[in-house]
């Protein structure tokens, strides 16, 4: 799906910054750290470059914090001894009566509070989750063996007896989670809709009568179902309004095919016209739009970046860009999810030693990440990414799939959120999937790069353009969503979707559910953790008449299931309170009442060898 990872692992750090705590009506402290030698004063424009590490004790007056902060700026209302953040009394209560939650913020580098937790997950809860998959395991082993023995019946894929000594077509341990897990619950997934994906849809009902193996239609639909699954942000996938009447009227006169490339016959004066518009909405000088936003990725990023190459990869960036990376033949390292010290540290490596064997410098490093994780519901940090990157004189290639639309006062994205100058980002990619509620995908950067891409990028020269009245449906709403069209609808679509997401998100927590990401983040995890619990919780749902979406193992890692909520502009405040009450009540009988309000700070979790040790500078 669209958040699948292949190379999911389990986070041992996510982030890599630490708690800080708000001084004189701002917050002050360190954001994820940027290693030692990329914390002095120069680098940063602080005031105040980190010492070396102290003891934690408390001060006359004040209290420390559990870990030490390094501090990054100056320090308002507090100490600072030693290179870290002592608080005052006052802040200290403040944190222990847990009014202070996860909270980041790099000094000068961040112009906004940066607000982003994930809940540990109870010891118990993870000891029965892995019982649970463990117990399905062997099950799973045992109905395997009953199949071989014929006693039951196989559904699955199989070679034929003839082409037994050859080389599987179907890994028999490949499909076993298939077989045996991903089938008791694949009836949560693939549901047909038969209505605009809005803010309500209606699904076709459906029955198995082989444990979900096959299903059969009973020819009735279920109306009105609340829709908390589809990437709708600024609620423009809609039948009705301006963008439909604009992509009606270019269908009647381009029709719905191009039947070409852009470099053949396929090059519409609508594809110049929403280049020139998508440059402009960016703040780049040049963009170039693509017929899909998965092949923007998997088929750009080869033309970008070759053997000799490194490419630096978060390690939970979406297939599109993992595949990508592949595809290019460049050296591939991953960092931790949203951890600067991880970063860094690869950054530094590959610039003292260079190229494994022949310690060659690299041709380019170029680091690859996402504004808005799909299925985290983090926000990049993409100040401190930034600095990295200027400091290590490397390439960033930034995926705003998600964030393009949803986030930033005018909805620019992530740039647009933190307040950040277009042209620190090299390479700017996006979809017109989401938040347009159209098709297709684009990058935008300087003249000299997509001049490069129109004639070395695969999806340039062999993909089919852009259809017409698709074309038309991102010029429209993105023409309102600048207020070009002459109206502030846009402008009150960004507005609603932010007071959305904060009230969605508020009202799940104080219900007492472990909720992950950042705070002004529209993609919500909700944590089920048990495999069990995946499948009844959509089906509960869906009694309920509300439309939500599950995710399990591989696409998440084996013990973070999760129902993954999706917020719109064009979400009622009545819409989403019907939505809560239901989930108040399965949540109550499926007791995923996880949450004992206690965040993990991030400098808590265990390091490894990817990522910095506390030293002494």
């Amino acid at each position: 799906g669209s958040g699948s990872r292949p190379h999911v692992t389990a986070r041992q750090g996510i982030g890599g910054g630490v708690q800080p705590f708000p001084v004189s009506g701002r917050l002050e402290g360190c954001g994820g750290g940027l290693g030692a030698a990329a914390a002095s004063a120069a680098a940063y424009g602080s005031c105040l470059a980190p010492s070396a590490a102290g003891t934690m004790r408390t001060e006359p007056g004040g209290c420390c914090c559990r870990r030490p902060v390094r501090a990054n700026d100056c320090v308002a209302n507090g100490e600072v001894r030693n290179g870290y953040v002592r608080i005052s009394a006052a802040t200290a209560a403040a944190a222990a009566a847990g009014q202070i939650h996860h909270v980041t913020q790099n000094g000068g580098l961040y112009k906004r509070p940066f607000n982003e937790g994930f809940e540990e997950t109870p010891m118990l809860v993870a000891v029965l989750t892995y019982v649970g998959y463990g117990v399905l395991t062997l099950f799973g082993y045992l109905r395997d063996f009953l199949r071989h023995w014929r006693i039951e019946k196989c559904h699955h894929a199989t070679e034929r007896e003839e082409q037994k000594d050859f080389v599987s077509l179907y890994q028999d341990f490949e499909n076993f989670y298939t077989r045996n897990l991903y089938m008791r619950i694949r009836d949560n997934w693939n549901r047909p809709i038969c209505s605009v994906p809005g803010a309500r849809v209606d699904i076709m009902e459906r029955q198995s009568h082989d444990y979900n193996w096959s299903f059969k239609y009973t020819g009735n639909v279920i109306k009105d179902v609340i829709n908390m699954g589809s990437y709708n942000y600024l609620g423009f996938a809609r039948n009705t309004g301006p963008c439909q009447e604009a992509a009606a009227k270019v269908l009647e006169e381009y029709g719905v095919g191009v039947c070409s490339t852009r470099q053949e016959i396929g090059n519409l004066d609508k594809h110049e016209e929403l280049e020139k518009l998508v440059a402009n909405f960016l703040g780049v000088e040049a963009a170039m739009t693509y017929g899909m936003g998965f092949a923007t990725n998997s088929m750009n990023i080869p033309a970008l970046v070759s053997k000799g190459c490194l490419i630096l990869s978060d390690e939970l960036n979406h297939a599109s860009l993992v595949l990508g990376a592949r595809l290019s033949g460049a050296t591939i390292r991953v960092f931790k999810h949203n951890n600067m010290q991880s970063l860094e540290k690869l950054l530094k490596d590959a610039i003292v030693y260079g190229q494994p064997r022949t310690r060659r410098p690299w041709k380019k490093i170029l680091i690859l990440v996402e504004g808005i994780y799909s299925m985290e519901g983090s926000i990049v940090r993409l100040p401190e990414v930034i600095a990295l990157k200027k400091k290590y004189k490397a390439y960033l290639y930034l995926d705003e799939a998600h964030s393009i639309g949803a986030l930033g006062p005018t909805g620019r994205g992530v740039v647009d959120y933190f307040g950040l100058d277009p042209e620190d980002v090299d390479i700017m990619m996006g979809t017109f999937t989401k938040s347009f509620g159209a098709a297709g995908g684009y990058i935008g950067g300087k003249k000299e790069l997509i001049d490069y891409l129109r004639t070395h990028s695969h999806s340039a020269v062999y993909a089919t353009s852009l259809s017409p009245p698709v074309v038309e449906q991102i010029i429209t709403s993105m023409k309102c969503i600048t207020g070009q069209d002459g109206t502030t609808l846009g402008k009150e679509c960004i507005q609603q979707l932010a007071e959305n997401v904060r009230y969605f998100r508020r009202r799940l927590k104080n219900m007492g559910f472990i909720i992950y990401g950042n705070e002004d983040s529209p993609v919500v995890p909700l944590m089920l953790y048990m495999p069990a619990k995946i499948g009844a919780f959509g089906r509960e749902m869906l009694k309920r008449n509300i439309g939500v979406v599950v995710v399990g193992f591989p696409a998440t890692p084996i013990i973070e299931s999760r129902a993954r909520f999706c917020l719109s502009a064009a979400h009622t405040k009545e819409m989403l309170d019907t939505a809560l009450k239901e989930i108040d009540e399965v949540g109550d009988l499926l007791h995923l009442k996880y949450s004992r309000h206690r965040s993990v700070p991030l400098l808590d979790r265990p390091f490894d060898e990817t990522t910095y040790e506390e030293t002494e500078d």
